[in-house]
This record gives C-alpha cells, sequence and structure tokens, in this order.
C-alpha cells in the first residue's frame, strides 16, 4: 500500500519500506565502515548489547544514588550514560571479536569532540 502526499513523495508501507531501504542502508553501512557482511552483523549486535548495558547499568547506578527529583534524575542519568556507553561497548566488542573496530570508532569519536588528539 502507498500513500500519496500532496508534494508527490510516496510512503511506502512497512514490507515495501524494508524490503527496499534496508538493504541499500547496510550496504552503505558496510562501505562506510569497510566491513565484511558478517562483520556488520557483529558491529551491529555490539551497538545493540552495549547500549542495553549501558541503560541497565546506568539505571542500577541512580537506583543507589535514590535521586528523588524527576529534573535531576533525568540530568544525571543522560551524563552518567554518556560516560558509561563507551566502557560499555569496548567490554561487549572484546567477546564478539570487534574491539579494534571500536576502539578506533571511539577514538574517531574523541577527536571529533576535541576530547583526543588525531594520531598521525
Amino acid at each position: 500500500m502507498k500513500i500519496r502526499l500532496s508534494l508527490g513523495v510516496t510512503l511506502f508501507g512497512r514490507a515495501e519500506f524494508f524490503s527496499h531501504f534496508c538493504p541499500v542502508m547496510f550496504e552503505r553501512l558496510k562501505k562506510r565502515w569497510k566491513v565484511s557482511g558478517w562483520q556488520l552483523v557483529l558491529v551491529l549486535c555490539t551497538f545493540a548489547t552495549g547500549g542495553t548495558l549501558t541503560a541497565w547499568a546506568g539505571k542500577r547506578i541512580l537506583n543507589l544514588l535514590n535521586i528523588q527529583a524527576d529534573w535531576l534524575w533525568s540530568v544525571i542519568y543522560i551524563l552518567l550514560i554518556t560516560l558509561i556507553w563507551p566502557l560499555a561497548v569496548l567490554i561487549v566488542s572484546i567477546p564478539l571479536g570487534q574491539f579494534r573496530f571500536f576502539a578506533n570508532y571511539i577514538h574517531k569519536i574523541g577527536v571529533k569532540m576535541g576530547l583526543t588528539k588525531e594520531e598521525e
């Protein structure tokens, strides 16, 4: 089922969206990150597992702190997950064999944020 908008833009149904755009997206990621198909699966699993571990650890730490104010909890949670995420992803990447990829990935983020210097 296609839905036509007034500007000539067509929105696809779910099945058409996934069958059309997902393979293109995965190919772009493989090319951008210079990885094989199997390594892309491992990288995506590392991102998912590391993110889940980050959220779980952040909530556990904040529960220990017993903060009552919702706004303060939110601010501390965002800061906490920002600090925990790189460590969690690196830890998860070790058993999945993607440590070198994620060490380089986190280094590039640090360079873009001005936290580390670019290696020559």
